[in-house]
């Protein structure tokens, strides 16, 4: 199972907090209880001592001079009452409640202790003390009860558990903000690299990079490295072939024409030389479009070669190979051509216009019509190739660019010549645009470049 960065960074750091925070209100809430559980017991223990001084010996028995006003005072607590009780060592009470419980003590004398017990069904605090009066033992037991005390420990409970409550979700919220900008480098990284496009394989600057990415970077860096060494033995390999193979389907072409010449008048070889013409033509073209293709990778492409070219007359030279084309299927090929000059690389501009043009070609019936139009608007030159073709589904207008995708089986084409001009219009920043025809029918390519304004 994949783990997240992010929950095992939270996990390792809220987790040692909120334990942090448990230990620390533990001891809070001791420092907060036990000194007022000692100021309680220091009261009783007072009451305890008070009831010392009235103890004598009357008889040889000890007895107290409590009156009864002494002793309404001695039992008024603010919160709780108080009970009292004195007895002997034989256990009789001398004065106080007969039924208060039966006294803890210890064998040293005049030090109290302090402990709960129960009575009258409810719980006390008892302070017991052992004290002589000429010469004789006596026991002392005070006690409350233990409501003003579990009040003030609910309270000091209560407001501990909002103050941890409070400071744990502060510390969460704190360590989840951390953690995210934290991790706001690989982010970064990550954005980076989706934003780029699939042939893009140009190293990461390391410069810019948080300094515990860049061993990921400078692993990445040098996979991108073999990867463009790869691409770059392919994509020569490619142009190298497609290069050697021109010539000699050249001349393979002119001997077919000669053929063609020859044995017009017989049919089943005339049919023969025709299929033949095709398939070398159709071989010629793919050809050609495999070296375009290698010409126009970015990687090929330098910005430093552009020169100032009037797109206009880029087109015009296209013209003449087209309107043949055009003959063959009686398709009314218009030209609507203005002045418009842009920087560019002549050789790639040509192979865009001449691939958007035999691709309308390609896809336009028989007696159709196909206009190509060029003219200059504000800052922006439009080059434009309408046709009155079968035309594009919505959804398979960004398809087209692909490499070999082919709208229908039944097209001839190699699916290189759209991905040709997407790749030559990206080499020159310019915006490729596809829509449907302003009747309702056939597709229009436009290509949006940037104003040459030198």
């Amino acid at each position: 199972m994949n783990a997240s960065i992010r929950l095992r960074l939270l996990k390792w750091l809220i987790a040692p907090l909120l334990v942090t925070n448990i230990l620390g209100a533990v001891l809070i809430y001791r420092l907060a209880w036990e000194p007022a559980n000692a100021a309680f017991d220091e009261g009783l223990t007072d009451t305890a001592w008070a009831l010392v001084p009235r103890l004598k010996l009357v008889s040889a028995d000890v007895a107290i001079d409590l009156p009864p006003q002494a002793e309404q005072v001695l039992r008024v607590g603010h919160f709780d009452p108080i009970y009292f009780i004195v007895r002997n060592t034989e256990g009789k009470t001398i004065a106080g409640d007969a039924d208060f419980p039966t006294l803890r003590t210890t064998e040293r004398l005049d030090e109290p202790i302090a402990y709960d017990a129960v009575m009258r069904n409810g719980g006390i605090r008892v302070i017991s003390l052992k004290t002589m009066v000429s010469g004789k033992p006596v026991f002392i037991g005070v006690a409350e009860t233990l409501r003003r005390r579990n009040n003030i420990r609910s309270d000091i409970f209560i407001a501990l558990l909002l103050m941890e409550g409070l400071l744990a979700g502060m510390s969460a919220t704190i360590v989840w903000f951390a953690v995210a900008k934290g991790l706001s480098p690989l982010k970064k990284m990550r954005a980076d690299l989706d934003s780029r496009s699939y042939d893009d394989l140009s190293l990461i600057d390391v410069k810019h990079i948080a300094f515990e990415l860049q061993p990921l970077v400078l692993a990445l860096n040098d996979l991108l490295t073999r990867v463009q060494i790869g691409a770059a033995a392919q994509r020569d390999f490619v142009a190298n072939v497609a290069h050697q193979l021109r010539t000699p389907l050249a001349g393979l072409k002119m001997q077919i024409e000669w053929l063609q010449q020859r044995y017009v008048s017989e049919e089943e070889t005339s049919h023969s030389i025709k299929l033949m013409m095709s398939s070398t033509e159709r071989l010629i073209r793919q050809t050609n479009q495999f070296l375009s293709l290698a010409r126009a990778e970015p990687s090929q492409f330098d910005q430093a070669h552009l020169e100032k070219l009037a797109l206009n007359k880029l087109v015009e030279d296209a013209i003449q190979h087209f309107i043949e084309e055009a003959d063959k299927k009686n398709i009314d090929l218009g030209f609507d051509l203005h002045a418009s000059e842009i920087m560019g690389n002549r050789f790639l501009l040509r192979d865009l216009i001449d691939n958007l043009i035999d691709n309308a070609i390609r896809y336009t019936p028989a007696n159709g019509t196909i206009t190509v139009s060029c003219l200059s608007t504000g800052d922006r030159v439009i080059l434009k190739v309408e046709d009155s073709g079968p035309g594009i589904a919505q959804s398979e207008q960004q398809l087209i660019f692909n490499r070999f995708y082919r709208i229908s089986d039944q097209s001839n084409g190699s699916g290189l010549g759209l991905s040709i001009v997407r790749d030559i219009a990206n080499d020159h920043k310019a915006g490729i645009n596809v829509s449907t025809g302003s009747n309702g029918s056939g597709t229009v390519f436009e290509v949006v470049f940037a104003r040459c304004l030198l």
